[in-house]
């Protein structure tokens, strides 16, 4: 193994040659240059799956409604739905696709405002949130697609016609570490 970390800003010559292939050190500081390079190429294809992942996330909703009149995948897509009949852009709608899709895992604060006192908590714990910048948009989005999204009635569009919409979105991360910022 090299004895040389890479310490600088030099970018990795990349390799689908490395695909498959592992890194051997056993503590991150050890690793070298070329293990980062090994590294980084087996995570463009993982990358580019992303949005295949999210969708398998999103099935894995299906049929779980905990009570509610709808199950969370209904939800999701109820919530997309109106958002992109309500003229949001392509975005906006994906992230109202996948706003629950960690639900099996926890739930949100602002909608504990209307079930957190029937577990004996604060109900308006979301009131902490009020100061932040971004507290207008979370409440518009909740109020208007989120808390709507219930109905076992509305037409919803299916999974398969947001699916192009967040490949989309996938394919090129606005933000992302892992990549260099354009321009």
């Amino acid at each position: 193994m090299a004895e040389t970390k890479n310490t600088g800003s030099d970018e990795l010559e990349l390799s689908d040659e490395l695909i498959g292939k592992r890194a051997y050190f056993t503590r991150l500081e050890d690793a070298t240059r070329e293990d980062w390079r090994l590294i980084l190429s087996n995570y463009r294809p993982w990358a580019r799956a992303l949005s295949n992942r999210v969708l398998a996330h999103l099935r894995l909703l299906e049929g779980e409604h905990g009570g509610n009149p709808v199950d969370r995948l209904q939800h999701c897509l109820q919530t997309a739905t109106l958002a992109l009949r309500d003229g949001r852009d392509e975005e906006y709608v994906v992230c109202a696709l996948i706003h629950d899709i960690g639900d099996t895992l926890a739930h949100g604060v602002y909608t504990g405002y209307y079930w957190f006192q029937y577990l004996g908590t604060d109900r308006n714990k979301r009131d902490d949130l009020r100061s932040h910048p971004w507290w207008g948009d979370l409440e518009d989005f909740c109020l208007k697609y989120d808390c709507a999204a219930f109905n076992p009635h509305y037409e919803s569009m299916t999974l398969e016609e947001f699916e192009p919409m967040l490949h989309r979105v996938f394919a090129k991360p606005r933000a992302s570490l892992y990549t260099k910022a354009d321009g």
